[in-house]
């Protein structure tokens, strides 16, 4: 069994001289045979650098907390923060080393990161969590990992291609808050235009979020505390979770996911993005909703509570927890790729099913050139598989042409 030794550094507000220094050993153990599975080296690696990405985050957002560190705005009035460049430029960095003729198709650019003066809180952040490879890292070699995946991001065309897709942090409004809300990073592997691995980490998720009270609800994801979880998909080969800081103490023990067995729509459990209410959904002309388990009628629908970035209700439908994920494609919002394709990977492995509004499959190709948006006719409907056709034929009852 490989191991690999790296050393995790914590930085207050991005400052070098107050290092704290510890030893991870990253075990990279996957629950099936590699005979099993035809990208069983990728998988291995998606793992691991995920894992890395975790505490850089983890690492990053103890900084926050102590410093109010920087967070810039993006021209779409979304945050970003040391983290999310962090992440990118690390699993950049490692995958372009392990697998240099895969592009990568990301989320952010450099050009956020050097009009605001913490490229070297980056770098800072990036070298304590890399892998060794006995040259050190320099802001160059930082900012270019950045733009392979953003600005530099290959011309694929419209045939099939093979590529990584990357959210280095879905769920930033969620990581900068104070209390533990969910955020994700997500990882996956497109091959010849088909998801074929996908890796979600979850830094601070618990255990137990299948039975919501109604004061959990009211609280919404503030009180969402854990130790994390590391979700992993593999074609064929299923969907799996464990502990994300398992990989501390020992290999950890993989647990297979599926998703529900709900039948019945106002017995299911529902979650919808954040910036979107129930009464924008279709279904709310049919169903109320309520975020009280012990009170649901017959005309109402469990509402769970919010989890920040949607790739968060993903892994709340691929791991039972949810049955339902439903979101509206606004007008003049384009959809992004990254907050999605890890996702839909997890689901179908886990035997549930990801269209859009119209019941097609979501094309990974629509978007020619960069492979970074998808467009989803109506949105995108995540469910447990014995409920889609009957949401869909609701969806369809109550908004006419899509």
């Amino acid at each position: 069994m490989a191991m690999d030794m790296f050393t995790v550094r914590c930085f207050y507000g991005g400052s070098s001289h107050r290092v704290r220094r510890f030893n991870v050993r990253v075990r990279a153990t996957l629950p099936f045979p590699r005979q099993n599975a035809k990208h069983f080296k990728e998988l291995e690696a998606a793992v691991d650098v995920v894992h890395r990405a975790c505490h850089l985050c983890l690492n990053v957002k103890s900084s926050l907390l102590l410093t109010h560190g920087k967070v810039l705005e993006k021209n779409d009035h979304t945050p970003v923060t040391v983290a999310d460049f962090g992440v990118q430029a690390l699993i950049s960095l490692e995958l372009s080393r392990r697998f240099p003729s895969i592009p990568l198709v990301a989320e952010e650019d450099s050009a956020f990161l050097q009009s605001s003066n913490i490229a070297d809180t980056v770098l800072n952040a990036v070298t304590a969590t890399a892998s060794s490879t006995g040259k050190p890292l320099t802001q160059g070699d930082v900012l270019g990992a950045i733009d392979r995946g953003g600005k530099d991001a290959s011309v694929f065309g419209p045939k099939p291609a093979t590529y990584w897709v990357l959210d280095p942090i879905d769920g930033t409004r969620g990581f900068l808050k104070a209390s533990n809300a969910l955020y994700v990073v997500g990882l996956a592997l497109v091959v010849e235009g088909e998801i074929v691995i996908g890796v979600m980490g979850c830094p601070n998720w618990e255990e137990d979020l299948s039975e919501i009270s109604s004061a959990e609800s009211e609280e919404g994801c503030d009180s969402i505390r854990g130790s994390g979880t590391v979700m992993i998909a593999h074609k064929g080969c299923g969907t799996w979770m464990k502990n994300l800081n398992s990989q501390l103490r020992s290999p950890g023990v993989w647990t297979r996911c599926f998703v529900d067995g709900s039948d019945i729509i106002h017995k299911a459990r529902f979650c919808i993005p954040d910036s979107q209410t129930w009464e924008s959904l279709p279904l709310s002309t049919l169903f109320n909703a309520t975020n009280n388990a012990d009170n649901v009628g017959s005309n109402q629908i469990l509402l769970l509570r919010k989890c920040c970035g949607s790739l968060c209700k993903y892994l709340m439908v691929a791991s039972g927890r949810a049955s339902i994920f439903i979101l509206r494609a606004k007008e003049k919002t384009i959809v992004k790729a990254w907050d999605h394709v890890v996702g839909m990977i997890c689901i179908n492995e886990a035997g549930g099913k990801v269209t859009d509004w119209k019941g097609s499959e979501i094309d990974l190709a629509a978007d020619h050139v960069g492979r970074r948006f998808i467009f989803p006719s109506g949105g995108v409907l995540v469910s447990n598989g014995n409920l889609h056709n009957q949401i869909l034929q609701i969806i369809h009852q109550t908004s006419g042409d899509i």
